[in-house]
């Protein structure tokens, strides 16, 4: 991969820098494990520095946590940065990357938190110390570079167990569309939307065929939906994995494309269509 390329993949849309699919329940599944990891040290150091000190009262250390807490889970981003440009599912030259992305996440993390408590102490009409400086500044550095090495393991094995819980999944390679004593087997991929037209379901098929099927439109929701399929309006069905373009229509309403056939997309389903634009 060449340079231009890594910085475009980095720089390029929400879907390139990895914020869909399971890459999106890494992100959030991580974040969520930092946040719970962190709040709980912080509050131990909270409790360990006013039974040392208790004098101090509650205020200055909750301040001294609080803030390291807020910055470190805003600079989680950071982390995901690097994680996303140089996984380290294998040596590659571009785990160098991973030095600057450090250096960034130390940054943002230290200066937020020396920010926030300077605002902090300012409010109470005080001023806040960043000292002695250098080692304090070499002891954040020590521990925002383990914290970073950790995440990025964190992240590699929250990934792991995603892609495995995704593949155990059962994945129909096919459906059996029935009519009457007539069974036509289909590929799932094949099928490009379901609509409902009375008691029966019709089948619009990539070929351009529509097949009929004795069945409610809800039923084939229930066992068509762990394959990619969407409902998007009380009459349809649609196979997301199929959609090439969305019209906006008015009023919040959209008309969905699968090649040559078109669907509507109705405002009162609005999860359909964000899961639709993040694909």
């Amino acid at each position: 991969m060449q340079m231009r390329d890594v910085w475009q993949r980095f720089v390029t849309s929400g879907a390139d820098f990895g914020i869909c699919g399971a890459p999106r329940r890494t992100f959030w599944i991580t974040v969520a494990a930092v946040a719970v990891n962190t709040a709980v040290v912080d509050t131990l150091a909270v409790i360990s520095t006013l039974h040392g000190n208790p004098h101090l009262g509650l205020l200055e250390p909750v301040i001294w946590e609080g803030s390291s807490w807020v910055t470190l889970v805003l600079s989680f981003v950071i982390i995901w940065g690097g994680y996303w440009i140089a996984p380290p599912n294998r040596l590659s030259w571009r785990l160098l990357f991973h030095v600057p992305f450090a250096l960034a996440f130390f940054i943002g993390h230290v200066g937020g938190f020396v920010l926030l408590r300077k605002i902090a102490y300012w409010a109470m009409g005080s001023r806040y110390v960043f000292g002695p400086f250098w080692p304090n500044v070499l002891y954040e550095a020590g521990k925002d570079s383990l914290a970073y090495g950790l995440t990025i393991a964190a992240l590699a094995f929250v990934s792991y167990l995603v892609r495995q819980q995704r593949r155990a999944v059962p994945r129909l390679q096919t459906f059996d569309i029935r009519d009457g004593t007539k069974l036509n087997r289909v590929l799932i991929e094949n099928i490009l939307a379901v609509s409902s037209a009375g008691n029966y379901a019709e089948f619009s098929l990539r070929d351009g065929r529509t097949l009929c099927m004795r069945s409610s439109l809800s039923a084939l929701e229930r066992e068509l939906a762990p394959h990619g399929f969407l409902r998007s309006h009380r009459s349809w069905l649609v196979n997301a994995a199929a959609v090439t373009a969305l019209r906006a229509e008015g009023s919040g309403d959209y008309a969905v494309s699968l090649g040559a056939l078109t669907v509507p997309l109705s405002r009162r389903f609005p999860a359909t269509l964000a899961k639709l634009r993040a694909q």
